[in-house]
């Protein structure tokens, strides 16, 4: 059955377009007109060592992508493909791969190890295949099999455990695959191809070990090995083995204590004298260890009592060496890092641990580290200096205001001085350092600031002096002036310091977003994302006048977007992004001066410029909508509210065309809010929209395309739609209730142990609850009748939510809310089935002792609504 394609393969790579394109076209055909002989035949050329390399390598290839994908609901059609197909076929492609692990070309057998997990990832939660683990295990366990095969064999191993859960496999199976794989890990018996492919099996094994790291005997078995080869001659396999031992401190940290003074050893021996790539995997392990105290301290915290998980204090027990070793590491800075936004070098991972362990430990890494900081900061190598702010800016998190304070308030005024140091690398890090203390220690609301009257003045001069350095630098002073500004948003009506040097932040953000020499920096964005903080949190009591001035100039702006010459699809990039930008400032002066009665006008004035100039960028894109422009019309929407329905008639078509894209999920998603904003706006007004709106709202819901989370947002936007207008409602009723209680109960069929599903279940019951809220609102003082039918199926819907122990506080608030609704609108209708239901009392009861004011306030006001209709 299987089909001659090594032409077809080999011209689909040619350099000729014609002869490629064609090829193209008959590999497509074949495959949509016989999958399974497609898929027969690719097998049979990965499989057959006398084609060529090329033909091979695409086969392989296309056989992969014939299995998987990235898109989900393109993934599960694959699956459902192939779960379709005859066995007999699918049993000769997996014989062939199997072959395929023992051929000489490398290329070949990996990618059958790829392909064979992938299919593997199909069969084996379903119970098919049950012989692959044993056939691969032969491989392993007989002498006389050759080294690539072993090879082969154990990144198929690996790949598989990648691909399945731990569930998939019985107990035997998993101590079969852990011998093979930590066998395989041997010195004395293996090359260093097969260990290095064994240690990274092990590593993706890991996740299914729990059963033998709980048996001692195993577990010291397991980490002899994995430590002997983390001291292996070849850097690869020591990289590979550190990996394991990362993997192994965050998955069975709890039986870690035996093996902790020898791999504080290692790991010092490796981070001072190995390779980069294996020392970063040696901090990598401390790193996990501060990961998972840092999680059981916060667990100590919340829960009270000492039944929760064992806590051995690694890092507090190792402190006194630790520290001095990642100190070390701030000192091997490379010379373009500060260049670089991606790079990752021993001096980053040893400062990113160091402000680890200061989050873990607390004040007692203080005395440990300023000694280093003090040794260092006045040195003449640029090294030194750089590393000492880099340490103490590293651990302003984790101890106490009481332990920092005093060194703060003695070292920012050097710290200001540094940024005028002859070093662009110490500059760069003291601006990331003073961001850190104006994030950490600067909150004037709470009590405490490191910024005072005398020191505002000294401290804004150096930093908007510091903002014309080098880009690099410029975007972390952006940093430090955007928590500047931030520590003032909770200061209420108390008066900001920042308020008489607005004007000069102002126009120095808007220089520096001006800039040329940004190059690929994010100098613009952190320019206009620091623009929108400072106007975000500043008095607006104080500050009006100058936002008000702002606004013109931002508008400005933006109409010189639209204008600009579009050449290329650059340019359109170019464009799409300095609009994204502009838009998002636009929406900040929207929403500030619209919180106030005396500076609302201000917006109500320059409305209609502002909405014709968001219009124009719109019309800048032919078939997507800009989303920054979508969320800037949604607060112009809530600032104009009635006045806003005069802009439907152009802005409608931009509101559906978003709806409309499933692509960008985030532009549908954004678009669905931006509905409700302009129904809470406009109210009926919406009315000749809504036509159109609820079709494409309906799609949407029905789509297997767009994404899951854009849905619940679309059943609160229902709500929102109703509530607007009213008795119209009635014309979308049926498809809204059909589509509510189809929600419903996929809701009671989620899998409780996958935490993303239960979080969706919730965001989806919430948004159902807030849909029924508003229909019943909505119908209240015309057509409540309509909702008597579904009434029942909701109640049973609001018991079913009560009894789930993974419900959370906001959907409780949502189903209190909506059985008050139903009392409210239904009346005495509601007496008879109010009464069947005795959940009713119980879940109010369990409401009314919460200690969430709001709850209990909603709670009783049901309970009131309730006591309303059983008396009537």
């Amino acid at each position: 059955m299987a089909v001659e394609i090594t032409q077809f393969l080999l011209y689909a790579q040619s350099a000729d377009a014609k002869i490629r394109t064609e090829a193209e076209s008959n590999l497509r055909q074949f495959q949509e007109q016989n999958l399974p002989a497609f898929l027969l035949s690719l097998s049979v050329e990965l499989s057959n060592n006398e084609k060529p390399t090329e033909s091979r390598r695409l086969a392989g290839i296309v056989l992969k992508n014939s299995l998987d994908a990235k898109d989900a609901a393109r993934k599960e059609h694959l699956v459902q493909q192939w779960v379709a197909m005859d066995i007999s076929i699918k049993s000769q492609i997996k014989d062939l791969l199997l072959r395929t692990l023992g051929s000489s070309v490398t290329e070949a057998s990996h990618t059958s190890a790829q392909v064979i997990a992938k299919i593997a990832s199909i069969e084996i939660p379903r119970k098919e295949w049950p012989e692959l683990i044993g056939s691969l295990l032969v491989n392993m366990t007989q002498q006389d099999r050759p080294a690539a095969l072993k090879q082969a064999t154990l990144e198929t191993l690996g790949y598989v455990c990648e691909e399945i859960s731990h569930q998939d496999l019985v107990q035997d199976e998993v101590n079969s695959v852990l011998t093979a794989v930590v066998q395989g890990m041997n010195l004395a018996e293996h090359s260093s191809e097969v260990r290095l492919a064994a240690t990274r099996a092990l590593y993706n094994a890991l996740d299914f070990a729990q059963t033998n790291f709980e048996n001692e005997m195993e577990r010291n078995y397991i980490m002899k090995v994995v430590c002997e080869t983390a001291m292996s001659k070849e850097a690869e396999i020591r990289q590979s083995a550190f990996e394991c031992l990362v993997s192994i401190a965050s998955m069975y940290y709890e039986v870690l204590d035996p093996y902790m003074q020898t791999l504080f050893e290692l790991t010092l021996k490796t981070v001072r004298g190995d390779e980069e790539a294996v020392a970063l995997q040696a901090i990598e392990f401390w790193s996990s260890i501060c990961d998972e105290e840092i999680e059981l301290q916060e667990y100590e915290s919340a829960e009270s009592g000492d039944s929760g998980p064992h806590h051995s204090h690694f890092i507090e027990k190792a402190l006194s060496s630790l520290v001095p070793m990642l100190l070390d590491t701030l000192l091997k800075q490379e010379d373009d890092q500060d260049q670089d936004d991606g790079v990752w070098n021993l001096s980053m991972a040893g400062g990113t641990c160091l402000g680890l362990v200061a989050r873990t430990v607390g004040d007692a890494i203080v005395p440990l580290v300023m000694p280093f900081v003090e040794a260092n900061i006045l040195k003449p190598e640029w090294r030194c200096r750089e590393a000492a702010t880099y340490a103490f800016g590293s651990i302003l998190e984790g101890p106490t205001i009481e332990k920092l304070s005093p060194l703060v308030y003695a070292g920012l005024d050097f710290l200001l001085n540094a940024m005028r140091d002859e070093n662009r690398h110490v500059k760069d890090t003291t601006a990331w350092t003073l961001s850190r203390i104006f994030e950490l220690l600067h909150s004037p609301g709470s009590g405490f600031s490191v910024i005072s009257p005398a020191n505002i003045q000294r401290v804004l001069g150096v930093l908007l002096e510091s903002v014309k350095d080098a880009p690099n630098v410029a975007e972390k002073v952006c940093g430090a002036i955007y928590y500047l500004a931030q520590g003032y948003e909770d200061a209420g009506t108390n008066s900001s310091l920042l308020s008489p040097y607005l004007p000069q932040i102002i126009s120095s953000l808007i220089e520096t977003a001006e800039r040329t020499d940004g190059g690929d920096s994010k100098l613009r964005s952190s320019a206009y994302e620091t623009l929108n903080e400072v106007v975000r949190c500043s008095n607006i009591v104080e500050t009006s006048h100058i936002i008000a001035q702002l606004l013109p100039v931002i508008m400005n702006k933006l109409g010189q977007t639209v204008e600009h010459q579009i050449m290329s699809s650059d340019d359109r990039e170019k464009q799409g992004d300095l609009q994204a930008l502009l838009c998002g400032v636009l929406q900040v002066i929207i929403q500030k001066l619209s919180n106030t009665d005396d500076t609302k006008p201000i917006i109500l004035q320059a409305a209609d410029q502002i909405m014709i100039l968001f219009l124009k960028v719109f019309a800048c894109r032919s078939s997507t909508v800009h989303e920054e422009a979508m969320l800037a019309i949604g607060a112009l929407a809530y600032a104009t509210g009635p006045k806003f329905g005069k802009y439907m008639v152009e802005f409608h078509k931009y509101l559906e065309m978003g709806l409309q894209n499933f692509e960008e999920y985030q532009v549908c998603a954004i678009t669905v809010g931006v509905v409700g904003d302009v129904c809470r706006a406009i109210d009926e007004d919406i009315l000749p929209y809504c036509d159109g709106i609820m079709s494409h709202l309906v799609k949407d819901l029905a789509s297997g395309e767009l994404h899951r989370s854009v849905k619940p947002a679309i059943f609160s936007c229902f709500g929102d739609i109703a509530l607007a207008i009213g008795a119209h409602f009635e014309n979308y009723l049926h498809v809204a209730i059909q589509m509510m209680q189809g929600a419903a109960g996929l809701c009671s069929q989620m899998d409780t142990n996958d935490e993303e599903m239960v979080e969706y279940g919730n965001q989806l019951r919430r948004s159902i609850f807030e849909a029924y809220s508003g229909i019943l609102q909505g119908f209240k003082n015309s057509k409540p009748e309509l909702m008597l039918p579904h009434a029942e199926k909701l109640l049973q819907f609001i018991e079913l939510v009560s009894r789930d122990r993974h419900r959370e506080e906001s959907v409780t608030k949502a189903a209190v809310a909506v059985m008050g609704d139903l009392a409210d609108t239904l009346g005495s209708n509601m007496k008879i089935l109010f009464k069947d239901r005795t959940f009713c009392a119980d879940f109010l009861g369990e409401c009314l002792e919460s200690d969430d004011e709001q709850l209990k306030e909603t709670a009783t006001w049901t309970q009131g609504m309730i006591g309303r209709v059983l008396v009537s």
